[in-house]
Formats: structure tokens, C-alpha cells, sequence
């Protein structure tokens, strides 16, 4: 069966089955499903369609999605589709794609829809939509969680392999956890929002669900960079996966810290999530969980619940009978705040994040209940604020602390309600957080999403530059086999891998002694990915040879396909001038073969 995201693209590059098939497949099983809560829109079919057959025109290997459906939440922008924010009143039809679709599609994914959520993304419930509330797969009479209830459903549901959704205060991992899938909650700034209906925007950030993890990290590198259009965007380079590292300390809470709301299976389950991590070779370390729970209480009851009013203020004052009346309590408070309120609130924030830093000096990762329980939707539509603020227990403080997040499947209750973890860890960290987070996922043996998918194994890690080694991408003459390799090889230099960029480069013949390329970076997506290689130096070694480089070429942050980012070879656009564009070849090595066959 063909259902994670690398057992897709492997059958479309190996032919087993086309994009077309698969796309195809995926409006079928949504027909089948037959619950209209899940998407607010889908796309025409046959230009779905059509749009996947084109891939066949594209180098597949260069395409990390290929071919791929993919779900986005209906806060974010897809072209051709209203955007509504689950508020038909607020719909409008975006001229174009959110910086993060827009990098999906270059990927060679195919969007098929926009999925259903908690009204301008402000709840963690799945049941505040004019359009519905989506069944939880897994078990009817839940809730979905939000608020990317939509995403969640459809990726465990098995209509799509992969979805975006966004997160603020959990709605990238509550969802997660009930609908027994990967919710990974990136690093502020590392996806761009630009395109994004905000809800807080100083806190917003796109978040992916998918079947594993590694899928989930396929997806990041895809859509991950910085971005000129978002001013919150940050250069985060993705760092690689790596192997499940020694001596890894996490974070738990004091004994008597967690709260669970009474939930004695819940806490059953976290217990015996510490046990699957002491298994593994992970060493417990207690911390202070207080100033994270007080940080937490500052997003509702502090001033960002004025960012929320800041993005309805208008609609409230036209038509306020168009928002959702729970959506419309919580948003109107923000109304009431003072710029006296706002100031005091960062303040003490400034010192909770300090506070937050020193919990970090000897731990890796916290790991933590995704949520301390789970409701029905009868229990959450009885009591819609208190149940809401209580899924948050957990995740609201995330963003306002800077943390990135991985939310991972660890159980099913007796039951039958699914039960999950998150590990978190400070900025720029994702990679570390994938790394230890899949090999937790394997060991549970637990069956993927609401269809009983077995796991499949874990994918081997491309062997990478160890500690006291810098990676370098090079592009042209360093080649293996081409002029200058062999200055590479004098300094020790050790081959990794063979890889290619994100579509984000062109490529020019320069006019020098020896022939060089200059590889230079444009706007994201519009540009070739092109073929390199990775090198790995001491670092000694990497200070020598990036010295005796001479202009025009310098070294840069190069984005890779899979979204690490890596040292290499550029060149500045004013160095380019009337050199030849040799992007199509797709490689310097492709180039020099076609020179030396004419």
C-alpha cells in the first residue's frame, strides 16, 4: 500500500503508479468518506488532474512532493480557492498562493481542497465552523481538536497523506494527538505566513500534519525558508535528521505539576510514555513547569487576544452576527486591553523566556502530554470556553516562549481514545526534535491515523559531517572528477553525498581559468534546482579553502531539495552580467559533457 508520503513519491518515480492515479484516488476516498465538515472547499478535479499529469514534464528527482495530494487549511491562501477563515462573510478569492502552498506546489505536490476549521483558527475544539464539525475518524463521538480540525481529519482519514494547518496556541498538535497522527509545530519564522489569515500574527506559524515523521520533515524542507514578503520570517536553516544520539536528557515536570483534569488513563499513558523513553537510552531530568503555565495564561488573558480583535475589528462592527458567537466572546476582550496592559504583559514575558532559557542549560527537549485529556463534542459544546482553555494546558505557552514542537501518537487508550506526547525544544531545534521523535514513533508500534496503517520501517539517515566537520556544497570544478576536485581532496576533504538545491537558483557559465559556474539565488521557486555535491571538512580545513576562493565566488547558505540549508558556492547578481544562463542543464557536469560532445 502506498500511503505515507515516501512510499508515494518512491511508486511515482519508479512508475508503479502515476500522480494522476494517486490524485485521482484521493477525490474518490473523499467521496467515499462522505463527511462534508471536512474540507469548506475542494478543487475541480479535472484540474487537479491535469495539473499532476504535467509533472511528467519534470525531472522527478528533484521533486521531493512529487505528485503528492496535499489538504491546506482554509486560513491560508490557495489560488483558485476562496479563502473563508470558517466565516463565509470574511471570504474572499486570493490572487495567490501563500508563500508556503506556492512552495508546496514547486515540490510537486497537488493541492486538493481547503479543510474546515474553529472560526478565524481561534479554539483547539474542531466544533466552532458555520461549515460543520468534522467526525473524528478515530473515534466518532470526539472531538477533531483545533483548530485545524479540517487538516487533521483528512490526513487521518487517509484522504490526503499530507496537510497544512497553522498553529498559535496548539492548533498543530492537539488536532494531532486526537486523530492518532505527526502535528510538527515549526520554529517561529522557519515557514513563511506571508498569504496566512493572521490570529496572532506576532505568534501564528504554519504547521504540517502527516502519517510520520519523516514525511512531516519531507514537507518542511519543502516549504521552509525565509521569505522578503513576510516580515516575520527568520533564516533558519533545517539542519539534517542524525541518529538517535546518546546521552539525551528530557525534560519532565516535578512530581505534582502535571495537571490531567482527572483523567487517570491519560496519566497512565504518560507514565508509560517515560518508560518507552528510558527505554531507549533517554535520561529523565526534572524542571519547573510553573513559569511555563503562567506564560501560558498570558495568551488569553493577556494582551494577544487584541491581535485576534485587530484581524475582525471590522467585521464585528458591520456584522457581528456573522462570527461565531463563542469566537466572538473570547475576541471582543481584546477590545478592552491598554497599551498600559500590553507593555506590563512583555515585560513579564521578557522574564518568563529567561526563566524558560535556564530550563533548557542541561536538557535537550522537554516532553510533555500533548493535551491532559480528551472530550466529546456533546462535553465540548456544553461548555465550550472551560474545556477549550483546559486542551491548551500544554501548548499555549509554546509559541510565546519561542519553542518549536513535535507532536507524537504514544498510545491508545483502553478507551479507544488516542493519546500523545510533545517534545519541545528552543528555536532552530526542529531537526533535533524529528530525530528523536521518529525513533519514539517506530518503537511504538502503534498503527498510523483512523485506517490501521502499519508503520513502515524507518528510513536509513544520509550520513552527514560529523561534529568536528563542516559540510560544503560545491557546484562546479570541485566536483568529483572535474578540474579542482582534487583541492578538495588535499585538505582531507570527504565526500557525503550527491544532492540537489530547492528550485531557487540559476546557474551561469562564468568567463574564467578554469571554467566555473556562478550559482545564483532568486525568489523562491522560480528558479532550477541544481545539482551538487556535499563535501565534509574539518573545520581548519573549511577555514582554508574558503580563503584561497577567489572572487567572483564566494560562500553562502545554500537550500537544499530537502530544506537543510548548507555552506557553498554563490555568486552576487552583479558578478552574473552577460554570462551565459546554463540553468537548464540542471548541473555543471551536465553542462561540461554537452561542451565536450559538441
Amino acid at each position: 500500500m502506498t500511503e505515507t508520503v515516501a512510499e508515494i513519491v518512491a511508486a511515482h518515480r519508479g512508475g508503479a503508479t502515476s500522480p494522476a492515479q494517486t490524485v485521482a484516488r484521493s477525490f474518490q476516498r473523499i467521496r467515499d468518506h462522505n463527511d462534508p465538515a471536512v474540507f469548506i472547499s475542494l478543487r475541480d478535479e479535472r484540474q487537479a488532474l491535469a495539473e499532476a499529469e504535467a509533472l511528467s514534464s519534470k525531472d522527478a528527482a528533484q521533486l521531493p512532493l512529487y505528485g503528492v495530494p496535499v489538504a491546506v487549511k482554509d486560513n491560508i491562501d490557495a489560488a483558485g480557492l476562496p479563502t473563508t477563515a470558517a466565516c463565509p462573510a470574511f471570504s474572499y478569492l486570493p490572487a495567490h498562493d501563500a508563500t508556503a502552498v506556492a512552495r508546496l506546489r514547486a515540490a510537486g505536490a497537488i493541492v486538493i481542497g481547503k479543510t474546515n476549521l474553529d472560526q478565524f483558527a481561534t479554539g483547539l475544539v474542531g466544533v466552532r465552523s458555520p461549515y460543520g464539525i468534522p467526525t473524528n475518524p478515530v473515534r466518532g463521538d470526539l472531538i477533531p481538536g483545533g483548530s485545524s480540525s479540517g487538516s487533521a481529519v483528512a490526513v487521518s482519514a487517509g484522504l490526503v497523506p499530507l496537510s497544512l494547518g497553522t498553529d498559535t496556541a496548539g492548533s498543530g498538535r492537539v488536532p494531532a494527538m486526537l486523530n492518532n497522527i505527526v502535528g510538527l509545530k515549526p520554529s517561529l519564522g522557519l515557514i513563511s505566513t506571508s498569504g496566512v489569515v493572521p490570529a496572532c500574527r506576532t505568534l501564528d506559524c504554519v504547521s504540517i500534519f502527516a502519517l510520520s515523521v519523516d514525511d512531516a520533515m519531507t514537507a518542511l524542507g519543502a516549504v521552509a525558508g525565509p521569505d522578503a514578503a513576510d516580515p516575520y520570517s527568520r533564516n533558519r536553516p533545517l539542519a539534517p535528521m542524525t541518529a538517535f544520539p546518546n546521552g539525551l536528557r528530557l525534560g519532565v515536570p516535578r512530581n505534582g505539576q502535571l495537571i490531567y483534569f482527572g483523567d487517570k488513563a491519560s496519566e497512565q499513558a504518560y507514565g508509560e510514555a517515560l518508560k518507552r523513553w528510558t527505554a531507549l537510552g533517554a535520561t529523565l531530568v526534572e524542571f519547573d513547569l510553573e513559569p511555563f503555565y503562567e506564560t501560558a495564561r498570558l495568551l488569553y488573558e493577556g494582551p494577544w487576544v487584541a491581535e485576534r480583535y485587530l484581524v475582525i475589528r471590522d467585521l464585528l462592527a458591520s456584522s457581528p452576527d456573522a462570527i461565531h458567537p463563542v469566537t466572538r466572546e473570547i475576541t471582543l476582550a481584546g477590545a478592552r486591553l491598554s497599551a498600559a496592559d500590553t507593555f506590563a504583559a512583555l515585560y513579564r514575558l521578557q522574564t518568563l523566556r529567561r526563566v524558560a532559557e535556564r530550563a533548557f542549560a542541561n536538557i535537550d527537549a522537554l516532553v510533555l502530554p500533548t493535551a491532559p485529556t480528551a472530550y466529546t463534542t456533546a462535553q465540548v459544546l456544553a461548555n465550550p470556553i472551560e474545556l477549550n482553555s483546559r486542551l491548551g494546558t500544554y501548548t499555549n505557552f509554546v509559541n510565546l516562549l519561542d519553542l518549536c514542537g513535535l507532536a507524537l501518537p504514544a498510545a491508545i487508550r483502553p478507551d479507544g481514545i488516542p493519546f500523545g506526547i510533545t517534545l519541545l525544544a528552543p528555536a532552530g531545534h526542529d531537526a533535533r526534535l524529528a530525530s528523536i521523535g521518529r525513533v519514539f514513533h517506530a518503537d511504538t508500534g502503534l498503527a498510523m491515523g483512523a485506517k490501521g496503517l502499519p508503520q513502515p520501517p524507518l528510513a536509513a539517515l544520509t550520513a552527514g559531517a560529523s561534529n568536528d566537520e563542516i559540510a560544503i556544497a560545491v557546484v562546479g570544478a570541485h566536483l568529483s572528477g572535474m578540474a579542482l576536485n582534487g583541492e578538495l581532496k588535499a585538505l582531507g576533504g570527504r565526500l557525503i553525498e550527491a544532492a540537489v538545491t530547492a528550485p531557487d537558483y540559476k546557474l551561469y557559465a562564468l568567463p574564467t581559468t578554469p571554467p566555473k559556474p556562478g550559482m545564483l539565488r532568486v525568489a523562491a521557486g522560480a528558479g532550477t534546482s541544481i545539482a551538487l555535491e556535499l563535501w565534509a571538512l574539518s573545520a581548519a580545513s573549511f577555514g582554508n579553502f574558503v580563503a584561497a576562493i577567489p572572487p567572483p565566488l564566494s560562500i553562502g547558505t545554500v537550500r537544499l531539495a530537502d530544506g537543510r540549508g548548507v555552506k557553498g558556492f554563490l555568486v552576487e547578481p552583479a558578478d552574473v552580467g552577460a554570462a551565459r544562463d546554463i540553468s537548464a542543464f540542471g548541473g555543471w557536469r551536465a553542462f561540461m559533457a554537452e561542451k565536450v560532445a559538441v
